[in-house]
């Protein structure tokens, strides 16, 4: 190895469906290791969330998309003599693959560092994974890589059915699907053939367990295996949307070192440096295997190995690919001894997917070969049974445990079906058919789950029944129920008791947790780091609280639609800024994909639930206020019941939270203050006459907003009276149990988002970001320029002014975000919450102040000075990255319901740039030809995107349309191509267009829904839904927003990609 000074790192761009967080875990590991070793680190990772695109940590940051276009610009601009492909998921790798094939590595003297990239493609080419394999006499699935339509038919059709496709090159199992019909396999491999760069057909092994292992190897040939692990759901359904449990709880003993045998034997065949992870099917009958896929990177099953054990895998890796050896590395857990050794665990870790599925429209709720889940929690426990209850309510869904009360409703026979097709809601199907009487080995036969998993469930099922059936509740059922996972609230609910009620009777007999420490050696040797769970399955504690000052952070829990890496980034920056203030953290997540719930970032780590009943028994013990206000919206919550409780919190108080975020209160103060609102009112209990006089009253259109959803779920624009009474029906019982607001809906109106701190009622700082959608996206969901770029300043400052005063009177002690719309120059305040928002790593990186640094010093006490306001040379814009393409049936419309699973931004000298950086930074691609397809529903799109047309005719583009809008743009003297409609079976349709690959891109607006049309929740699959589906599926950049589609255009006009610049994060922000 030469002499490497300067390190290339490439991230993983914008969390989406298969390639989250756990990233940002692995890229900030490998900094502070590369640092560590005094090496120069130049990042390329476009998400602005993220902690690895923070200051301090790698040396140049460029927010650019991760493509061998900008990467080679990157290099010809820093000479890197290095580069690491292997800690940015499937984008990096294939971007290190592109760059290799076209000489850019080799031209510049760039080495790849750690893993040959022999082994790379070996590992992501099908067809030479199984010939490298296939030689050392390891097995493999029987397959072939097929190029065509015809040739993979008449490969199935030898192999018999059902066979698997799978693709190569590809994250997430995207495009892959057991096919039991020839007709099946031809609509998997038509979609796959388009869009995928390599096809296989394989035998399918269904109802095979499932297992893998994470390895490491160094230069020297020193191997070990870190962690393995066994999904509860059997082969055929995708890992990321499998429970996961470590260690394997049913492998032979044979079995585990056969298959730790042949993953060692894998990775030195392939010559892996540092850590890969390698997946298996084995037959539960014979115990014969296949070895499925062999990662030669960081993955999920990495970041949830490093976790669970305590080991960092990405950080060794990284020391590795520097060329050092596992014995010359510690053991950074016990500090004695050194990395070359295996972990052993004396628990049971549990890892849970998050699905969002109801979010999304048309979705196909089962589950598969293909992932659909956007986050996942990690439950640590004596037991499966403790582990497994824990996690169901880490997923922050409602959920006591696996028994689940509406699953319980189900007739046995909709079990049984439900049992034969997996969906997301898969553990509460078992656990209601154990309750239901179906046996253990029927839900063997139609799950394929393991019957020690079922067993395990059916003791929960037991004590559930047993706790129903008490009379009283006996000190011996509560301590069982408590070592099987039971809340509190569900016990009182089953026992007909207060969950505090609950809570006081354990302490009473003294059934409290007790703390014990992930210390990688099973006690062998003492861990150096404070790394606990919580357990009621163990009588010692290992630790003793000090009382030394210390302060308790909330994190967010698990990654969900609304709830993503930025709020790990508060809350990573919040430990940093109490480590600078001199004061101790305790940090409380459940997340394994998050830099926050790594073992070393705080000085004390609980990875444990968000329940009030988990923070009350932490603060039982360690006595430290709490900051709550970093999370998001789930420790948000829990700020009114904690100070019910006595736990102190920094920051605003209980009282003010609930004042600003009840509708009626926070009304009342905006009247007192004079600063418009939109006209609003509240229906209660679902009174249908009372909701349709406030409607008229209000008048249409109104957005209803259900109270007790986040992130815009269930949230609808309605127009009419037919409407508001399908919404109110299809609510149900939840409209009875809740309040839904109804709020004037301002049409044509700019959104706005205000961030900023305060203390004591004084803003210390904000930035004011601008949408580019107009009101009616959700703010998750829309693109934001800052600064601001089409308000006029006295419009700006009258924003800051009323903010001001909002957050004047009250007396705001920390973050807050109030969002407003402007309609016909004014302001309206349409929102305001007491926590960092999403957008606060972006305002804080934009702005070259860090929001949640100044935020904690509020938190603490001290006094600060509002900062001076500064002025911009430069534009942020923030785009969101959406996953249409993994949720088969999503209509992808933007609408006031959130949808997006992460973000991208990108920085430019005026606001076009930077979002055509940021846009190609989500893998969308600049036109490779110069045809788009127009199909613009509704008047007001067509009004909007005519400018757009005009310019794309102006700029040589070639515009094909559908009839109305073609009607609409020849009358406006602009040429279109007449594109016939899809219902009707006429040529040439999108269809054809699509198949023929004729379009650049495509702009598919929706109708706005009124009395002559038929409502969102009873319309059928229009000829608009079926060209944005078939965009997405065909792989086509798609605009279902007209001022974004606008937006995109005038950007186009302006620059080329040649045109934009190559600049880091610190060319710009030493403007300010």
């Amino acid at each position: 190895m030469k002499n490497i000074k300067k390190i290339l790192l490439l991230g993983s761009g914008a969390l989406k469906i298969g390639e989250a967080g756990e990233f940002d875990y692995s890229g900030t590991q490998a900094i502070k290791a590369l640092k560590e070793e005094g090496k120069t680190v130049v990042l390329v990772n476009p998400n602005i969330a993220t902690i690895q695109t923070s200051k301090g940590l790698a040396d140049e940051i460029y927010f650019l998309p991760v493509t061998a276009y900008f990467v080679a610009k990157v290099i010809e601009k820093e000479k890197p003599d290095g580069i690491f492909l292997s800690f940015g998921g499937q984008t990096a790798l294939n971007c290190g693959i592109d760059l290799y094939r076209q000489g850019m590595l080799e031209k510049h003297h760039v080495e790849i560092l750690g893993t040959p990239i022999q082994a790379i493609i070996d590992t992501e080419d099908r067809k030479k994974f199984v010939e490298r394999l296939t030689a050392i006499g390891l097995q493999t699935a029987n397959g072939k890589t097929v190029d065509t339509l015809k040739d993979g038919l008449e490969f199935a059709q030898s192999l018999g059915y059902p066979v698997m496709l799978r693709t190569g090159f590809a994250l997430g199992g995207t495009g892959s699907g057991i096919a039991r019909t020839p007709a099946a396999l031809q609509k998997l491999l038509v979609n796959a053939l388009t869009t995928a760069p390599q096809v296989i057909i394989e035998e399918c092994l269904y109802g095979w367990k499932e297992v893998e292992y994470e390895v490491v190897r160094d230069a020297a040939d020193n191997c070990i295996t870190v962690c393995n692990m066994e999904n509860l759901d059997p082969v055929g359904i995708h890992t990321g949307e499998s429970i996961v449990i470590a260690p394997s709880q049913t492998l032979t003993n044979a079995e585990y070192y056969s298959l730790r045998d042949i993953a060692i034997r894998t990775i030195r065949e392939l010559g892996i440096v540092g850590e890969c992870n390698i997946q298996y099917a084995l037959d539960p009958a014979t115990g014969d295997y296949r070895i499925i896929e062999v990662n030669a990177r960081l993955s999920r099953s990495s970041a949830l190995a490093s976790k669970a054990t305590g080991y960092p895998l990405a950080y060794i890796a990284a020391k590795l690919a520097l060329g050092k050896t596992l014995p010359d590395l510690p053991n950074a857990v016990t500090k004695k001894t050194s990395a070359f050794f295996e972990p052993a665990l004396d628990y049971v870790v549990v890892k849970m997917p998050r699905w969002d599925l109801a979010k999304y429209r048309n979705v196909d709720t089962t589950i598969g070969s293909e992932m659909k889940s956007v986050g996942e929690v990690m439950s640590i426990g004596r037991t499966f049974k403790e582990a497994i209850q824990k996690a169901v309510r880490m997923l922050g869904l409602g959920h006591d445990g696996v028994m689940d009360t509406d699953t319980l409703k189900d007739s046995v026979s909709t079990l049984r079906k439900r049992l034969k097709q997996p969906d997301s809601q898969r553990i509460f199907v078992v656990a209601a058919a154990l309750a239901k009487g179906v046996t253990v080995a029927e839900i063997y036969r139609l799950t394929g789950i393991d019957q020690w998993y079922i067993y395990s469930l059916a003791r929960i099922v037991r004590t559930y029944e047993a706790l129903k059936r008490a009379v009283s509740l006996s000190t011996d059922l509560l301590a069982d129920a408590k070592r099987q996972g039971f809340s509190d609230a569900q016990i009182g609910l089953l026992s007909r008791k207060l969950e505090l009620d609950i809570r006081s009777i354990r302490k009473l007999h003294h059934i409290v947790p007790v703390v014990k420490r992930i210390d990688t050696m099973a006690g062998e040797f003492p861990a150096a780091t404070n790394y606990f769970y919580m357990t009621y399955a163990a009588s010692i504690s290992d630790h003793t609280p000090t009382r030394e000052k210390k302060v308790a952070v909330l994190g967010a829990g698990p990654y969900a639609i609304g709830t993503s890496v930025e709020f790990d980034w508060c809350a990573v920056n919040t430990v940093a800024a109490l480590r600078a203030n001199h004061v101790k953290s305790i940090m409380i997540n459940c997340n394994p994909e998050t830099v926050s719930t790594d073992y070393d970032h705080s000085d004390y780590l609980y990875f444990e639930e968000l329940s009030l009943e988990r923070v009350l028994d932490i603060w039982d013990l360690e006595h430290a206020p709490f900051i709550v206000s970093v999370g998001g919206q789930i420790p948000n919550n829990l700020a009114p019941r904690l100070h019910a409780q006595g736990v102190p919190l920094l920051g605003s108080d209980a009282d003010t939270i609930l004042r600003a975020e009840d509708r009626y209160r926070f009304g009342r103060l905006l009247d007192t203050l004079f600063i418009a609102q939109p006209a609003w009112s509240e229906v209660r209990n679902n009174v249908m006459k009372q909701a349709i006089e406030q409607a008229k009253k209000i008048g249409f259109p109104v957005l209803l907003r259900p109270s007790f959803v986040l992130s815009g779920k269930a949230m609808l624009v309605i127009e009419s009276e037919k409407q508001l009474s399908l919404y109110l029906h299809a609510l149900g019982e939840n409209a009875k149990k809740y309040s839904v607001v109804m709020t004037k809906f301002l049409q044509g109106a700019t959104e706005c988002d205000l961030d900023g701190v305060a203390q004591n009622g004084t803003v210390l700082v904000s930035a004011l970001s601008e949408h580019v959608e107009k009101g009616g996206v959700h703010s998750g969901d829309a693109t934001l320029v800052f600064p601001s770029f089409t308000l006029p300043e006295a419009v700006q400052h009258h924003i800051t002014k009323q903010a001001a005063g909002v957050v004047k009177s009250l007396a705001v002690n920390g973050p807050f975000n109030i969002q407003f719309l402007v309609a016909g120059g004014i302001p309206y305040v349409i929102e305001c919450n007491l926590r960092a928002s999403r957008s606060f790593p972006f305002v804080s990186k934009a702005l070259g102040r860090n929001f949640i640094s100044i935020a904690t010093d509020v938190a603490l006490g001290k006094h600060c000075r509002p900062l001076p306001t500064r002025t911009l040379t430069y534009y942020t814009v923030k785009v969101p990255q959406f996953s249409f393409r993994r949720l088969r049936g999503a209509d992808p419309v933007l609408r006031v319901e959130m949808s997006s699973t992460g973000e991208v931004a990108a920085m430019g000298t005026d606001p076009a740039e930077a979002y055509l950086k940021a846009l190609l930074s989500t893998g969308m691609h600049y036109p490779d030809q110069k045809t788009v397809f127009l199909s613009l529903g509704g008047l007001t799109g067509k009004r909007i995107f005519l400018q757009g047309a005009g310019r794309l005719q102006t700029m040589g583009y070639v515009l094909y349309a559908t009839h109305g809008t073609h009607e609409f743009l020849s009358h406006e003297g602009i040429p279109c191509l007449l594109v016939e409609k899809l219902h009707e079976a006429k040529h040439p349709n999108y269809q054809d267009l699509v198949q023929q690959k004729k379009i650049g891109f495509a702009v598919v607006l929706p109708e706005r829904f009124t009395e002559t049309t038929k409502t969102e929740m009873t319309k059928g699959a229009s000829d608009g839904y079926l060209m944005r589906r078939m965009s997405i599926d065909w792989g086509i950049p798609i605009f279902t927003n007209a001022e974004s589609a606008l937006f995109f255009v005038e950007s186009l006009q302006k620059y080329r990609t040649s045109d934009l610049e190559i600049k880091p994060w610190g060319e710009y922000s030493k403007k300010i």
